[in-house]
């Protein structure tokens, strides 16, 4: 597996100082209140995970699986809902956790969807921001570390589900997604 890896592009080390800094910020901004975490699946399970350690407040946590990939590395622009939340978000502080935010699409869906079910706050966190694919401008309230534009794996995210085990986010070499 590590033989298609290209290159690192952010170790451990800084993605768990990231992680830090964001659950320091949603502490600081929801102090007094319960966020709820909204962890888009699969990709986000790890930052996810991380990130409601980080957070020294009481909080709960839920998931959304949605789909625009497949197994291809580009977005298909379709947005699929394949797993809903479990619990009514009506009058919570609701924080959606995403991995990448790559060209938009996928948040800006997700938000037009939640806001209709009345929360009473609706914000977004992102590991990664990759703002040279926006399609659709979103406003991020949480932004980890901005990436160029390269497909990256590691860290809970994947190309055609494998390589979300690795402890960095790392560049893959272009022959192992050359022909998907």
């Amino acid at each position: 597996m590590t033989g298609d890896i290209d290159r690192v592009l952010i170790g451990a080390d800084r993605i768990a100082e990231t992680v830090q800094r964001l659950g320091q910020e949603i502490a600081r901004d929801y102090q007094g209140r319960e966020p709820y975490l909204v962890g888009i699946l699969k990709g986000a399970v790890v930052f996810l995970a991380d990130l409601a350690r980080s957070v020294p407040l009481p909080l709960t946590m839920d998931f959304m699986a949605i789909s625009s990939y497949g197994t291809s590395r580009q977005s298909t622009g379709i947005v699929k809902i394949t797993q809903d939340l479990s619990q009514n978000i009506q009058g919570r502080d609701v924080i959606i956790v995403e991995d990448i935010v790559d060209t938009g699409l996928t948040l800006g869906y997700l938000k037009d969807l939640l806001h209709v079910r009345e929360p009473r706050s609706l914000a977004a966190c992102t590991l990664l921001n990759k703002p040279s694919r926006r399609k659709l401008e979103v406003h991020l309230d949480y932004v980890g570390i901005e990436i160029p534009n390269e497909f990256v794996v590691g860290y809970g995210l994947d190309y055609a589900e494998k390589y979300r085990n690795l402890p960095d986010i790392c560049v893959l070499k272009e022959q192992v997604y050359a022909n998907g």
